[in-house]
């Protein structure tokens, strides 16, 4: 229903912006309402790349510049029409993405950003070097139609119009599909992304090859109203930020977006460059400039998001209002999703055998030696004081860290050094110390993202959501924001949304930290729930009275090494532990 109304908005839209230029006689005015559809199209673009991973690009002209002159050249050169030029330049910018992202996307934050202005730049060079300083479209007598050249200008906007709406239901596709689910989880925590199963390098290619696509026809589509291409005008620095600019006031991640800041400062700067361009050369650069400002100041998300915050924050108060008096009620026992093993077969099965793991960063020797196995259906503790490794051996049993030597081997094969979406797959679950949730998805949304590494199509994805949820008794929250859930709902949606994967072996980092009395007791009971439906944990805590209840065996690390191990009254008796960390005054309140 969702999605229906947004394409009946959409074209509703559509069909008055369609009406309002059709009113329009003058030439320049004209050309303003086919600009407005170029830069949402590039907005789009940009959108599609930046807006849903968070990796912000300054160099989508690359892709633009590609298209441009490849439909220009096409024509100049081998007589192609623009009507093949324009998908043909989207598979040139679709090649140029992939090809761009591989090397690119081994950087992070404001290091990938300046390479990518690196790309058009470097072609703003190549194109000069080449002598296409100035290329035009070579004027067709006959068949002006074939080629584009139509005398009634509305046509261009007829056609900018239908590639936008193109665009736009290709963007909404994305949107909801697994493709925009792994998109937003990277931009939102791609640590978190790659735990939940996420192959986020192949995700960020897909993105970039998608958003090259679209910036490609849409340069091609520019080339062909200007009729004249140079490699400022569609390489320069301008261009991209003419991108990054109506997406960003528009409201990024979302796809109207583009199009609210293409509606607004496109007109804004044509008329003020058309009325002040000769007394105030670059005024379209200021107004540029000036709106990233009253954005970043004002809504630094962009409009859409500063309304559309607004209006759930109204009907979030209302709804709670009127659901204060309405009593809880529980939530319904759900059947168990796994058989629970015989106590023979966890008694030997061993799911998890780490053999001589070590890691040092520099002189620091972080973990050191470390060897311990796990059987099948057991609550093994790692305690230990702060700085022991405790952390950094959970890094390098789930990828997140390679082991400088030694093996981690998972139902009998070794997966040292495997990527965490490889290892999720595996069945190795994960939660953080500090918890990384997706902060602008519902519940439900942010556990469906783990379900995906098991689930073959949208249905099963739903149902492993939905049972997920429910084993942790979230049920009552699941189309709750993530960004208003409290610590303890925070809490026992990581667990879910690990637990919907599937996973045959469940990490737990400080999964008790920031908890109260009443609220530690519930993620307990939903621990030693899903222990009993045969899932394995692994467990760090400090909150030594819970883990003395709920685990099996401790394995105590002490300076990256292994001091012991044993259950829990062995180990809380040990003079070597006593003295390491739980020191002489617990062991005394606790004594036997």
């Amino acid at each position: 229903m969702k999605r229906l109304s947004t394409s009946v908005t959409m074209l509703l839209v559509a069909a008055l912006y369609l009406g309002a230029a059709l009113l329009v006689n003058n030439a320049y005015h004209q050309l303003i309402f086919t600009l407005v559809l170029v830069w949402a199209c590039f907005g789009l673009s940009w959108n599609m790349l930046s807006g849903y991973t968070g990796l912000v690009s300054f160099g989508h002209a690359a892709f633009f510049g590609l298209g441009a002159y490849s439909a220009v050249l096409g024509q100049v050169y081998l007589g192609l029409s623009p009507w093949v030029m324009l998908p043909l330049a989207g598979v040139i910018g679709a090649v140029a993405g992939v090809l761009v992202g591989l090397p690119t996307f081994r950087l992070r934050g404001h290091y990938f950003a300046l390479a990518m202005l690196a790309y058009p730049l470097a072609l703003l060079y190549v194109f000069e070097w080449l002598g296409l300083q100035e290329m035009t479209f070579p004027m067709q007598r006959e068949n002006p139609g074939l080629y584009m050249q139509f005398a009634d200008r509305h046509y261009y906007t007829v056609i900018g119009l239908v590639m936008l709406l193109v665009f736009v239901q290709i963007t909404l596709y994305v949107e909801r599909t697994r493709f925009g689910m792994a998109l937003i989880a990277i931009k939102q925590n791609e640590a978190a992304a790659e735990a939940a199963g996420i192959d986020t390098l192949r995700w960020k290619l897909r993105a970039i090859a998608l958003s090259g696509a679209i910036a490609g026809a849409t340069g091609a589509f520019y080339a062909v109203v200007l009729l004249v291409v140079t490699p400022v005008s569609v390489f320069g620095m301008l261009v991209s930020a003419q991108a990054l600019t109506v997406s960003m006031f528009g409201g990024v991640g979302s796809v109207w977006g583009p199009i609210i800041g293409a509606a607004i400062l496109v007109p804004l700067g044509e008329i003020l460059h058309a009325e002040l361009g000769a007394t105030y050369p670059g005024i379209q650069g200021v107004i540029l400039g000036v709106a990233i400002i009253a954005v970043i100041l004002m809504a630094p998300e962009g409009v859409f998001w500063k309304l559309r915050d607004g209006w759930q924050r109204r009907k979030a108060t209302a709804a709670a209002s009127l659901g204060s008096a309405a009593p809880n009620s529980p939530t319904p026992p759900t059947p168990l999703l796994r058989p629970i093993p015989t106590a023979s077969s966890a008694a030997t099965d061993i799911i998890l055998d780490v053999q001589s793991v070590s890691r040092s960063f520099g002189g620091l020797k972080a973990v050191q030696n470390v060897s311990f196995s796990v059987r099948r259906g057991m609550i093994l503790g790692i305690i230990g004081p702060n700085g022991a490794g405790k952390t950094t051996l959970f890094n390098l049993l789930n990828g997140f860290l390679r082991p400088d030597t030694g093996k981690v081997i998972v139902n009998g094969v070794d997966m040292a050094g495997r990527k965490p979406h490889v290892l999720c797959a595996a069945g190795v679950g994960r939660t953080f110390q500090v918890m990384r949730p997706f902060m602008r998805l519902t519940v439900a949304q942010n556990v469906k993202i783990g379900a995906y590494v098991r689930a073959g199509d949208e249905a099963r994805a739903e149902a492993l959501t939905q049972q997920a949820i429910a084993r942790v008794g979230l049920s009552d929250c699941a189309n709750k924001v993530a960004a208003l859930l409290t610590t303890r709902e925070l809490r026992l949606m990581e667990l879910a949304r690990a637990v919907a994967g599937q996973p045959e072996l469940l990490l737990l980092d400080e999964t008790l930290a920031g908890l109260g009395h009443g609220e530690v007791d519930d993620i307990v009971n939903a621990i030693r729930a899903l222990s009993a439906e045969g899932i394995t944990v692994v467990i760090i805590e400090h909150t030594m009275q819970t883990m003395v209840r709920l685990v099996d065996e401790f394995l105590v690390l002490d300076h990256g090494q292994v001091l012991t191990r044993g259950d829990p009254q062995a180990i809380t008796q040990d003079p070597q532990v006593v003295q390491a960390y739980l020191g002489k005054k617990w062991s005394a309140q606790h004594a036997a």
